[in-house]
């Protein structure tokens, strides 16, 4: 009994004792594993950082050569988009309402409109049509109203040695022009396709749909030209007023062989101041020659 009194202590000291060191150990456990964690922490967070500075660096080096290359690059300059075939040339002066003469490549020369076609005013052999001078003159009018360019299709030149071309002035269409206002007619198409065929016919249609000038006359416009030829004014100069003419004096008689002579011409005889008297006729001397008794 004595034994076993003398064990209990001892075993309940060696509980107590166990039971001091647990916190103990749990707390140095628990001081490593925060010590551990930590560094662990700091070592992969040193490792963000240097991952990210070494982006920034690159990405600042990058940017750095991006800029070098820009600044070192010259710009592209583009060129502006001109019209193939399209040159400038100077008017000379307008021949009708389809032809002009023009100063290209320092040369005079007569440039026939393409696909166009308009009444006859210079035509040898061939009459002065309606609308000619019309046409010539609305002509004349684009011509003179700006820059003027021309464009080629594929003959640049016809039999007669003309420029064939398109005409713009200030880059409008005076063919165009002409056929909508009624001017002109498409004709001509020998070598399609042409390339402003197809616009200048819906212009063409405009006017005709309106019945303008050239249009507003039946049967005038024909496939072949225009028909028809205008009527020439005869100018006349105006009469001058009939004045009355006077009579002209008889010539007078004066050379009388006698007496009964001169009475047939002046029955009662003349007197001195008449140019018909003689001395000889007035033989009593009163001045008086032949004079009845």
């Amino acid at each position: 009994m004595k034994r076993l009194i003398l064990t209990l202590p001892l075993v309940l000291s060696l509980i107590a004792l166990a039971a001091c060191e647990q916190p103990q150990k749990a707390s140095t456990d628990n001081n490593q594993t925060e010590q551990a964690a930590k560094k662990e922490t700091d070592q992969n967070g040193s490792k963000e950082n240097n991952s990210a500075t070494n982006e920034d660096k690159g990405t600042a080096e990058k940017d750095t050569k991006t800029e070098t290359h820009q600044a070192t690059t010259k710009p592209k300059t583009t060129k502006p988009q001109t019209k193939a075939n399209r040159a400038s040339v100077t008017l000379v002066e307008t021949v009708d309402g389809d032809t002009i003469k023009v100063n290209y490549k320092g040369k005079e020369e007569t440039v026939r409109y393409l696909l166009v076609d308009t009444p006859e005013s210079k035509k040898p052999g061939t009459c002065v049509q309606p609308f000619a001078k019309d046409a010539a003159e609305r002509n004349r009018q684009l011509v003179n109203s700006g820059k003027l360019t021309l464009e080629f299709e594929k003959s640049r030149t016809d039999k007669y040695g003309r420029l064939l071309a398109y005409v713009f002035v200030n880059g409008k269409s005076v063919q165009e022009t002409l056929l909508k206002e009624g001017y002109a007619r498409v004709a001509y198409i020998y070598e399609p396709p042409y390339k402003y065929l197809s616009t200048y016919e819906k212009a063409e249609d405009s006017a005709q749909a309106k019945h303008l000038r050239i249009w507003s006359r039946s049967g005038f416009v024909t496939n072949r030209g225009f028909v028809g030829c205008v009527a020439k004014v005869i100018k006349t100069q105006p009469s001058k007023p009939k004045v009355p003419s006077t009579p002209k004096p008889e010539p007078v008689k004066t050379n009388f062989a006698n007496c009964t002579d001169l009475r047939r011409v002046y029955p009662n005889g003349v007197p001195s101041s008449h140019p018909a008297y003689q001395p000889k006729m007035d033989r009593d001397h009163d001045n008086f020659a032949c004079e009845r008794n």
